[in-house]
């Protein structure tokens, strides 16, 4: 039997505990070495040193590694030098990433309580919650957080905020009843507290069950810490990119010495041209730039309001095809609103959200003057009055003091013009039957300055009708016959139909001299007034974000922790559910393996009643269909899907500590329609890599293209490698960067997402990379050749025209780049910054040829200005001759 299935006397039998007197301290002493310390564990995390190791084996990283050892051996230490200074540079930058980002499970520790009041040894005391033990018994009020899972045994109005375990924004109401109902979730075990939570109202006592790990923030933990981290598209498409490149690497290297040799050549000789050639198939800067890259976008996420905090992943929102959303405080603002108010069988609709006092009564869509209509008047000024809450304002922000129910109503009021402060001038509460969940009501006796005294109660409307004698209908007071009665019941039908929590109001005039000394005495003969409906309202910009998302090809999902029918009505308003969507609870889910779950995942858009380990799996199983998987949320019970989905995204503001950590992007506004934003900078991010991808391979095939045809030519070497290495480093760098900062193109966020295994060269850009590269190789040749037939005896000559060749051919392609379609599809000047990068790159060429000290390090001798004519025309052919071949075709195919 479970600790909610037992009554009160079973549990203490069970657990072996006095409820008089508590644990003995020579038990808690055995419980203690039993059990150990009421705190969560870490798992066991790898040294610095490991963490810095690890960011070098990664397959990029191992090509880099390997051609420096053989720059080294060679004597080639220049080479040598660059490529290592890279790859520590980028080593540092993985390791700093990766220390912040495993801090999940002490965010979760400073969610439990530094201290308790327990009873032992027949005396109550004040110890560290982490000395609590299984038996130990434990009382607890009003702003008290819960030190460890417990089973209730005594309870006084006790409220208890659980929205970080289940999603749930509002606070639950506790009793000590027994619970015998099967698949019973963690937000319905209503005689349970569990560590973590906060007490929002009244008081109780509760024997601990579970400590530690054992407990449900304790399986949290435990989740968090086996939840699998997935590699992101760009890691993945980046591991296979660098097996490619290996493999052409050692292929030429083999090939050219093999050429060589057959040619008669020196084998050392042959060994360092394939060695140059291995330099060239591999891009040396692009760690580095992509690296550049992703942290440029992250700054300018941070303009529009999104951290992140992992940078691989900003890429991988480019790609999401599913958004996992919770509910509460993501899509919804965590502030409880009364939208509607009934009474005599009139309804008003109430608008505004939150706790701001601003809004509109309307009847049949007409505004209503609240104090010309008495009974919308009366029922807003008792739900004043019948309440203990406040709303503050601080800095023009309305902040709520209280409970969100009551918060609700006072704000409802003050949009009628009714202020609490003012109505307890003319109205004084002399008596207060404080809310119990038995009850599931509160009373006041209030007095007005006349002395006339009545009694305001408000709470469950089933109940106050149960308890009212007479009903306000068309402002006259008639007897509550069946006919009213089902007129009422159906009114609650309809609210709760909306998904809107009901909240009935009723009084009752005192004689003068009437006594009141019970709640029993107060809450009988009431006279029904009416009821007031309230939600958690979605926020207002979130519809537009959905739609904008859904245009983009990506589906959003609510999971949320919260009951059904709020979770489907949410769902409707923000056009999350379409008609044929399903929705699924969370006992259903329970019953499903991630296999089954997988065969109708795509058809389900919103999920109820869920627990953490259902995240999980709803997570796996959109993954497991190919989906590229964003998690949102701001609780801890989100925090182990956050952390299991490609990209976890956490709220700045309602967020707990325990999600930011496990989050890889955290909204800074909470706000939904961040995530489009954020969206379109990732998807441009990786656009704008593919395009960088782009420049670096088709330049590289062009380095690689130019040295081949020479050996098989048999001329000499036209580029040496420091010539090469200086190219891909310093020469391309810069512009590289520059196409990082490229603004996106007008259709960006009209296309669907990328397929999750979408290769680096999809969508036609091998054949960009190899035809552009192709041509550069010939231009690049022909410069060479041309000089070097003219003058055999100075081949420096010759290869400083190759050299500058290759450079300027490259400056020009980096425009080309820009657009998937034609270079002049856009304007070169709406990127300053790559006009500057290429202007720079040219400066940084005439440097290397013109200044004496750089010339004997690079080989070159100053070009005569008759030679730059020859070097710019062919440059400028590799570009322009294709762009030219697609607008003839374009050209062709508008006239046909």
């Amino acid at each position: 039997m479970k600790w909610h299935e037992m009554r009160s006397e079973e549990v203490m039998n069970s657990i072996n505990t006095d409820a008089d007197s508590g644990l003995t301290s020579k038990e808690v002493q055995k419980r203690e070495q039993k059990f150990g310390y009421n705190e969560l564990k870490e798992a066991d995390r790898p040294s610095a040193i490991l963490v810095f190791l690890s960011q070098f084996k990664d397959f990029m990283v191992l090509v880099l590694l390997a051609a420096t050892l053989i720059s080294g051996l060679l004597g080639e230490y220049i080479d040598a030098i660059a490529i290592i200074a890279i790859v520590i540079v980028n080593g540092v930058l993985g390791f700093f990433q990766e220390r912040k980002a495993e801090k999940s499970l002490e965010a979760l520790k400073e969610l439990s309580a530094p201290q308790v009041m327990v009873l032992r040894d027949g005396d109550w005391m004040r110890i560290l919650s982490k000395e609590l033990v299984p038996g130990d018994v434990v009382k607890f009020t009003n702003g008290d957080r819960i030190g460890a899972d417990m089973r209730l045994i005594e309870t006084k109005s006790l409220e208890v905020e659980e929205s970080a375990l289940t999603g749930e924004s509002l606070p639950v109401q506790k009793s000590v009843q027994p619970i015998v109902a099967q698949d019973v979730g963690i937000g319905d075990l209503t005689n349970m507290v569990f560590m973590g939570t906060l007490v929002t109202r009244g008081s109780g006592i509760g024997i601990v069950v579970g400590t530690g790990m054992n407990t449900a923030m304790g399986q949290i933990a435990d989740l968090l810490q086996n939840a699998e981290t997935m590699d992101t598209p760009l890691q993945r498409r980046l591991e296979q990119l660098g097996k490619i490149l290996i493999v052409v690497a050692l292929f030429l290297t083999v090939l050219v010495v093999g050429i060589g040799v057959l040619q008669g050549h020196d084998i050392y000789n042959m060994f360092l041209a394939g060695v140059s050639l291995a330099v060239a198939a591999i891009p040396e800067g692009l760690p580095a730039i992509v690296t550049v890259a992703l942290s440029l976008g992250v700054q300018r996420m941070i303009k529009q309001k999104s951290i992140v905090r992992k940078l691989p992943a900003v890429e991988t929102l480019g790609c999401a095809s599913v958004i996992c959303s919770d509910k509460t405080g993501t899509l919804t603002q965590n502030k409880m609103t009364v939208t509607q108010v009934w009474s005599g069988d009139k309804l008003w609709n109430v608008s505004g959200a939150g706790y701001h006092p601003h809004g509109e009564f309307l009847h049949q869509d007409k505004v209503v003057d609240v104090p010309k209509t008495k009974t919308l008047q009366q029922i807003l000024t008792f739900g004043t009055l019948c309440n203990s809450a406040g709303i503050v304002e601080r800095d023009g922000q309305f902040i709520l003091d209280g409970d969100p129910t009551e918060g609700a109503l006072i704000v409802a009021a003050m949009k009628a013009g009714l202020k609490k402060e003012s109505l307890l001038r003319n109205f004084e509460v002399v008596e207060e039957f404080p809310f119990d969940s038995t009850r599931k009501m509160m009373s006041v006796v209030v007095k007005d300055k006349a002395g006339k005294r009545f009694v305001v109660t408000k709470g469950a409307p089933d109940v106050l009708l149960g308890v009212s004698k007479s009903i306000l209908w068309n402002e006259r007071q008639e007897d509550l016959s069946s006919v009213y009665e089902t007129k009422v019941k159906n009114a609650i039908e309809s609210l709760a139909s909306q998904a809107l929590r009901t909240i009935a109001i009723a009084f009752k005039p005192l004689q003068e001299r009437e006594k009141v000394n019970t709640s029993f005495e107060a809450e009988k003969e009431l006279v029904f007034i009416g009821l007031q409906g309230m939600i958690d309202p979605p926020r207002p910009e979130v519809k537009q974000a959905v739609k904008e998302c859904r245009d983009a090809g990506i589906k959003t999902v609510m999971i949320t922790g919260d009951h059904i029918i709020t979770a489907e009505a949410i769902a409707k308003q923000l056009n999350i559910l379409p008609t044929n969507g399903k929705v699924m609870e969370g006992k259903d889910l329970s019953a499903l393996t991630v296999e089954e779950l997988e065969e109708i995942v795509d058809d389900v858009y919103v999920f109820a009643r869920v627990s953490p380990e259902h995240k999980l799996k709803i997570v796996k199983a959109l993954q497991n269909r190919g989906h590229i998987v964003a998690m949102t949320g701001d609780g801890v019970n989100d925090a182990p899907a956050i952390k299991a989905a490609d990209i976890g995204i956490s709220m700045g503001i309602t967020g707990t500590d325990v999600a930011k950590e496990a989050s890889s992007l955290v909204l800074v506004d909470d706000n939904f329609a961040t995530i489009k934003s954020a969206i379109k900078e990732g998807r441009n991010i990786y656009e704008n890599i593919r395009k960088f991808i782009r420049y670096l391979l088709a330049s590289n095939v062009g380095e690689i293209l130019v040295m081949l045809f020479a050996m098989l030519l048999a001329l000499p070497l036209p580029l040496v490698p420091i010539q090469i290495l200086w190219v891909n480093l310093v020469t391309d760098g810069l512009p590289a960067m520059a196409l990082g900062l490229d603004q996106p193109e007008g259709d960006l966020m009209k296309r669907k997402p990328r397929h999750p295994k979408e290769g680096v060269f999809a969508r036609g850009l091998g054949w960009k990379v190899i035809s552009r590269g192709f041509l550069i190789g010939i231009a690049t040749l022909a410069a060479f050749m041309i000089v070097y037939y003219r003058n055999p005896d100075d081949l420096a000559y010759a290869q400083t025209i190759a050299f500058a060749t290759l450079v300027m051919a490259q400056l020009i392609h980096v425009f080309d780049c820009r657009s998937e379609k034609s270079i002049f599809e856009r304007n070169p000047f709406e990127n300053l910054y790559l006009i500057g990068a290429v202007i720079s790159s040219v400066l940084l060429l005439l440097v290397v040829i013109y200044y004496p000290p750089l010339q004997p390090i690079f080989h070159t001798i100053p070009i005569l200005l008759r030679d730059w004519l020859l070097i710019l025309g062919l440059s400028a052919i590799p570009t322009f001759l294709l762009a030219g071949s697609l607008l003839t075709r374009k050209s062709t195919k508008t006239m046909v």
